[in-house]
C-alpha cells in the first residue's frame, strides 16, 4: 500500500496509484516543454534587447540537454518503480533545485524565471497535495534565499558570466526580496492546496456518484429482465424503446423484433386505457400466431427534455392463471360428483356380483341349450366389463397416494408389455419397441405408473386396429435448470390425434371408442399429477400421435 499526509495519514488506493502515476508522466513532460519554451523565448528576446541576462547558448544547451536526460532516465525508472509517492517527492525536489540553478545563472534577484518557482509547488500540492505544497514552497523559498545571499556575498564573482549588475546594496534589501518572494510562494502552495483539495473531494463525490449510478442501473437491469411481468415502454411516437425478458417470452418475439417499431403493429389491442379503469384483459397473437389472454396496465413516464407522452406497459400471460382456474373448478366439480358417484358405483356392485354369480350357475345347468348358453355368455360377459369400468371409475374418484420408491423403467417396461398382450386391445399388427437405457431409474409408485404405461399403450393399439404400425416407448434423463426429470414419450405411426379431441382427450368419460367408458387417460392424468409430474397429447410429423409423460427425479 502506499501512503501519504493530507491533514492525517490516509491509505491510497489502486485509483489514487492510477492517478499519481498519470500526474507524474504530465509532470515530466511539461518540464521538457515548459523549460524549452521559455529558455527558447528568451534567448530570442535578448537579441533583441541586450538588457535580458542569459548565459552563453552553450551553456543554454548544456543545461536543456541535462534536463532532457534526466527526464527521460526518469521516464523509465517511472515504469520500474512500487512506490510512486517516493519518485513523486525526489522528481518534485530536483525541479526545485533546477529552478533555483536556472534563476542563479539568469540574473539571480533580477532574474525572469523566478516564476517557474510556482510550477513544482503547483506540481507538489496536485500531486501529494498539503504536504506537497508546502514543502516545496518551503524548499523553494531556502532555494531562493540562497541565491540571494550568493548575489549578497560575490561568492561566485570570478565567473565572467556572472558579473551582472546586482540590486542588493544591503541586507534589508535583501530581507525584503526573501520576505516577498516567500510570501508569494506559500500563497501559491495555499491556493494550489485549497484547490487540489477540492478538485480531489469533487472527483471523490463524482466517483461515489458514478458508482451509485452503475449500482442503480445494475439493480434497475436485473429487476427490469428477471421480473416475471413483461414491459415495454413507448415513446411518444409510439415506438417501443425497451422490452424485458418477460415480454419476449409472452409475446414470442425477440427484442430486435420489437425494439423501434411502432407497438400498433404487432400489439394493437394493447392500448392506454383511464388511470381508475379496471384493470383490462385482452387477447394477442404471439409471433407463433397462438391467442393467448393477458392482463395490463400503463403509466405514463415523465422524461426531462422531452416532448409528448411516453408510456410504460405492464402485462402478464393469464393463460396459465385461466387454465389453473379451469382446472381447480373442474376438480372441485369432479370431486363433489365422484364422491356421490363413488357411492353409487359402490353400491352397484352387490347386485352386479349377484347377478353375474347367478348367470355363472344358470350357466352349469343350461348344458344343451345353445341359445340360452349364448345369452348367459353375454350376461357374464358384460357383467366383467361393468366390474373393470367400476373399478376405474372408483380408482379415478378415490385415488391412492402414490408410494414412491426407485425402480428399473426398462424392467418396468418389459412387465408392461406383458400385461398389455393379455389385453383386448393388444393384437398382432402392433409393432412395440421399447428405447430405454438399461441403467435408467425412474422414481415413483412401480404399480401406478405401469398402469399409466397399459393405458397409453392400449390406446395406441386401438388406434392402429385397422391398418396396424409401430408403437415406440422411449424415454431419457433430462436435466433442466433447477431440476432433474425423466421424460417417458410414446408414439405411433397411426392416423393422429384430431385437434377437437385433443382439448378433451383427458377429460373424464371422454372417449371416441363405443365400449371405452372414457377413464383411462384421466386416470393416466391423475397419477402423473399425483406424481408431480405432467402429460401432454400431440401429433408428430408426418403423422402418428406422441404423449410425453415428465416425472421429477428427487
Amino acid at each position: 500500500m502506499f501512503r501519504t499526509t493530507a491533514d492525517s495519514e490516509e491509505t491510497i488506493g489502486y485509483a489514487g496509484v492510477t492517478l499519481l502515476k498519470r500526474q507524474l508522466q504530465w509532470q515530466l513532460f511539461l518540464r521538457v516543454v515548459v523549460l524549452s519554451l521559455l529558455l527558447g523565448i528568451s534567448a530570442l528576446l535578448q537579441i533583441k534587447h541586450q538588457n535580458l541576462f542569459i548565459p552563453p547558448l552553450p551553456y543554454v544547451a548544456y543545461f536543456i540537454a541535462g534536463v532532457y536526460l534526466f527526464t527521460i532516465i526518469s521516464s523509465f525508472f517511472l515504469k520500474a518503480i512500487n512506490n510512486y509517492q517516493i519518485f513523486a517527492y525526489i522528481q518534485l525536489l530536483i525541479d526545485a533545485a533546477l529552478t533555483t540553478c536556472l534563476v542563479f545563472f539568469t540574473g539571480g534577484s533580477q532574474s525572469i524565471f523566478t516564476i517557474i518557482f510556482f510550477f513544482p509547488i503547483i506540481c507538489g500540492s496536485f500531486m501529494l497535495y498539503r504536504s506537497g505544497g508546502l514543502l516545496l514552497a518551503a524548499v523553494s523559498t531556502i532555494g531562493y534565499g540562497a541565491v540571494l545571499l550568493i548575489e549578497f556575498y560575490r561568492i561566485f564573482q570570478g565567473f565572467t558570466y556572472l558579473m551582472w549588475g546586482s540590486s542588493l546594496f544591503n541586507i534589508f534589501i535583501v530581507l525584503h526580496y526573501f520576505a516577498i518572494h516567500g510570501f508569494t510562494f506559500f500563497l501559491v502552495a495555499v491556493l494550489s492546496i485549497l484547490l487540489s483539495e477540492r478538485l480531489r473531494k469533487t472527483e471523490t463525490a463524482l466517483s461515489q456518484t458514478t458508482l451509485d449510478y452503475d449500482r442503480l442501473n445494475l439493480l434497475y437491469k436485473q429487476i427490469f429482465n428477471d421480473i416475471s411481468a413483461g414491459i415495454i415502454t413507448v415513446n411518444n411516437r409510439g415506438l417501443i424503446t425497451s422490452v424485458n425478458h418477460a415480454a419476449e417470452e409472452i409475446t414470442g418475439f425477440k427484442a430486435y423484433e420489437l425494439l423501434h417499431n411502432n407497438i400498433q403493429y404487432h400489439l394493437p389491442d394493447l392500448l392506454p386505457v383511464k388511470s381508475d379503469a379496471v384493470r383490462p384483459t385482452v387477447w394477442i397473437t404471439r409471433k407463433d400466431n397462438e391467442k393467448i389472454p393477458i392482463g395490463y396496465s400503463w403509466a405514463r413516464l415523465n422524461m426531462p427534455n422531452e416532448e409528448g407522452e411516453f408510456r410504460v406497459f405492464t402485462f402478464q400471460d393469464l393463460s396459465r392463471i385461466k387454465k389453473m382456474e379451469d382446472q381447480i373448478r373442474q376438480a372441485e366439480k369432479m370431486a363433489a360428483i365422484g364422491e356421490m358417484a363413488a357411492g353409487v358405483a359402490h353400491e352397484f356392485r352387490n347386485p352386479l356380483a349377484a347377478i353375474s354369480g347367478a348367470a355363472q350357475m344358470l350357466t352349469q345347468e343350461i348344458d344343451n341349450r345353445p341359445t340360452c348358453q349364448g345369452l348367459m355368455n353375454i350376461i357374464n360377459r358384460e357383467c366383467d366389463r361393468m366390474e373393470r369400468t367400476i373399478s376405474d371409475f372408483l380408482r379415478f374418484a378415490r385415488p391412492l397416494s402414490p408410494k414412491k420408491d426407485w425402480f428399473s423403467l426398462t424392467e418396468l417396461s418389459g412387465e408392461s408389455l406383458f400385461t398389455l398382450k393379455h389385453t383386448p386391445a393388444y393384437h398382432e399388427r402392433c409393432k412395440i419397441v421399447i428405447d430405454i437405457p438399461a441403467d435408467l431409474s425412474c422414481w415413483g409408485d412401480r404399480q401406478q405408473i405401469n398402469q399409466v404405461l397399459v393405458n397409453i399403450l392400449s390406446n395406441a393399439c386401438n388406434a392402429l386396429s385397422e391398418q396396424g404400425g409401430k408403437i415406440l416407448v422411449a424415454a431419457r434423463e433430462r436435466k433442466e435448470k433447477d431440476s432433474e426429470n425423466i421424460l417417458i414419450t410414446v408414439s405411433d405411426n397411426g392416423p393422429g390425434i384430431s385437434e377437437n379431441i385433443l382439448l378433451k382427450i383427458f377429460e373424464p368419460f371422454f372417449t371416441t371408442r363405443e365400449n371405452g367408458n372414457g377413464l383411462g387417460l384421466a386416470v393416466v392424468q391423475q397419477i402423473i399429477e399425483s406424481h408431480g409430474g405432467t402429460i401432454t397429447a400431440g401429433n408428430q410429423t408426418p403423422n402418428g400421435a406422441i404423449f410425453r409423460i415428465m416425472l421429477p427425479l428427487p
